[in-house]
């Protein structure tokens, strides 16, 4: 729609800003001859001499601020470009009946309803689906939302333009409904697009669907790469990290952006702390003599500036990351590793749990929710909770932390109570306290050949090719931002979705994964809610409003028969409330489970105040 010297308005509603602004930046957008971006849900005011690009999420609120644009005389705008991230055929029909129709120049559907949030990982941005899937108050809801999500699936396979073989994770009757979902999308898609999947290596390409009761272990154990424990440690939100910056004069608040822009971002992020910490990039030491070196050059070349803040921001950023570590991490990440290997750093096998377990419980300067991940742990690892001790053994909750939803036997848990099954030797060296490997990458590792293939279900297979052989194709290896894609070959892709969240260290499994496989498959990673990272859990762990739509549940109404009610903490609610495990005694006070652990995708989880945990 861009003609040369024609200035237009861009109008968005929140779900395609959010979109935008994770593919491009503001300066693209004015590259493009648009002249205003606004809201769709604001007053705006009348521009009649422009005409207007709208690019919109198919929602009833959004259609109507449409329509209504052009019901006045004159119009707000001259004319419309309509561009639709996913539009449904009543909506077609609504638009069609209306009076704007005779406005509209262009009405397409652009097939894009997911975040890119990295280079391998989008997000669905829908975190509300997590109180839709497992809170017993909106079941009604459930069928609709799959519909949701298996429509915005079937967009991230026709963006990458992969028409990709099924697999679905057999433990999980979500996981066979929404792999039939998404096929049914597919196959929508490819009768408009009948070259969707077409091409060398695309015949291989294939989906994964899996839940997290595949691996519940990852996201409970601390993490201890760059990124992750930026984001579990420090308690980033939106990607932006704050710190103070100490002059010789006062002291001032800086804000840094922690995106794929960020060269040395990227370049850490997957690293190690200590890899981090003691690598050259990072020294104290030669990082100092960098940023002397780059002060001298800002003096006479201020285009340096941005570079000395980048060193400056990670130099910080390391050291807050190593503070928190040493303070009480570091104490956890032994006894977590153990608890999840079944095994000590030399091999020999974790006898007796509780000799780990009770001085972590037992240690006032621990935090209560990184006592839960010890506790959780033990669960999965015994099927139930003997031997944990009693509650007066244990800090008090803070007064803004009341008793939540008692646990129940949950979907998320094996029923056998086994950590994991058989896994993958793995003999390369690694850190005492990092080794752990998330189950996936064992899956990632071989897509062609999943790992323990009885236990994946085959909903299609992928399509012959017919074209001739050629190098891989790299136009859409990399859709994050502006980035060339000739950085990224690619042979097939490995698409991944979780349901219930994706952990960093998962994450950081599928860039790994692809490096290591010199071009030959690509993994792509993604999860329902909002952007991994973005503080998506923080915003549901603030969110106090009941899952059922929208009342606060200290001041609504009792909740449904057959369903205990607790007052609820404005940042205690959160999505996992309802998560259960076996054999836990129903008693009314014990072992409750609240929102979050920074960063990991897991909620933060507390221990309730009550007369004992696992006793008989």
């Amino acid at each position: 729609v861009k003609k040369e010297g024609e200035w237009k308005v861009l109008i968005m509603d929140h779900p395609s800003t959010r979109i935008l602004s994770s593919c491009c930046k503001m300066s693209d957008i004015m590259d493009k001859g648009i002249t205003l971006v606004e809201d769709i849900d604001k007053c705006r005011e009348p521009i009649p001499s422009l005409e207007a690009i709208y690019l919109l999420s198919p929602v009833e609120k959004s259609v109507q601020a449409l329509i209504s644009d052009f019901q006045g005389s004159p119009t707000n705008y001259k004319a419309a470009h309509v561009f639709f991230i996913t539009c449904p055929e009543p909506l077609f029909k609504e638009l069609k009946k209306s009076r704007i129709s005779k406005a509209i120049k262009t009405l397409k559907e652009i097939n894009l309803a997911f975040l890119p949030y990295e280079s391998q990982v989008y997000s669905l941005d829908r975190p509300q689906t997590f109180h839709i899937w497992f809170s017993p108050y909106r079941f009604w809801e459930k069928n609709k939302e799959l519909e949701m999500l298996a429509e915005q699936i079937a967009t991230l396979c026709e963006t990458l333009e992969e028409y990709p073989a099924i697999r679905y994770w057999k433990d999980g009757k979500d996981n066979f409904h929404l792999a039939h979902a998404v096929l049914a999308k597919l196959k929508v898609f490819k009768v408009h697009e009948p070259s969707m999947g077409e091409g060398p290596d695309k015949a291989q390409s294939q989906l994964l669907i899996v839940d997290r009761s595949f691996d519940l272990v990852s996201p409970l154990l601390h993490e201890l790469t760059y990124q992750a424990m930026a984001y579990d440690l420090l308690g980033i939100e939106n990607d932006t990290y704050k710190y103070e910056t100490t002059g010789t004069s006062d002291s001032r608040e800086k804000e840094a952006l922690l995106d794929e822009d960020d060269e040395l971002w990227v370049q850490l992020r997957h690293m190690h702390i200590a890899d981090v910490s003691m690598g050259r990039d990072l020294t104290t030491a030669s990082l100092q003599a960098n940023i002397e070196d780059l002060s001298q050059m800002v003096r006479n070349l201020p285009q340096y500036q941005k570079e000395l803040n980048k060193y400056s921001t990670h130099l910080n950023l390391a050291e807050q990351c190593m503070r928190h570590f040493k303070g009480s991490a570091e104490k956890l990440c032994g006894v977590e590793q153990d608890l999840a290997m079944g095994t000590d750093m030399y091999g020999g096998t974790i006898k007796d749990p509780m000799k780990i377990i009770i001085p972590i419980l037992l240690d006032p300067s621990v935090q209560a929710y990184d006592k839960i991940r010890i506790i959780l742990l033990h669960i999965l690892k015994n099927g139930n909770a003997t031997g944990l001790p009693r509650s007066p053994c244990l800090p008090p909750l803070p007064s803004h932390t009341p008793s939540l939803l008692p646990l129940t036997p949950s979907p998320f848990l094996p029923q056998s109570g086994q950590l994991q099954p058989k896994r993958k030797v793995r003999l390369e060296s690694t850190y005492q306290l990092s080794r752990w490997t998330p189950r996936l990458k064992d899956v990632m590792e071989v897509p062609g050949h999943l790992a323990h293939p009885s236990a994946w279900h085959s909903l299609s297979e992928p399509l012959v090719s017919t074209l001739p052989l050629s190098p891989p194709s790299t136009y859409f290896g990399h859709w994050h931002k502006n980035k060339p894609a000739a950085e990224n070959p690619m042979g097939l892709r490995l698409l991944i979705y979780v349901l219930g969240g994706v952990s960093m260290s998962e994450m950081r499994c599928a860039y790994e994964v692809t490096q290591a496989s010199e071009g030959k498959w690509e993994v792509v990673i993604g999860e329902w809610g909002e952007s991994c990272g973005e503080g998506g859990w923080n915003a549901q762990v603030g969110d106090s409003r009941d899952p059922l739509g929208g009342e606060d549940p200290r001041t609504a109404g009792p909740a449904p028969t057959g369903h205990p009610c607790h007052p609820l903490s404005s940042r205690t609610w959160g999505a996992w409330e309802q998560m259960r495990l076996p054999h836990l005694p129903a008693a009314p006070h014990g072992l409750y489970l609240a929102t979050r652990s920074p960063g990991l995708w897991l909620p933060r989880t507390i221990l309730a105040q009550g007369p004992c945990v696992g006793a008989q």
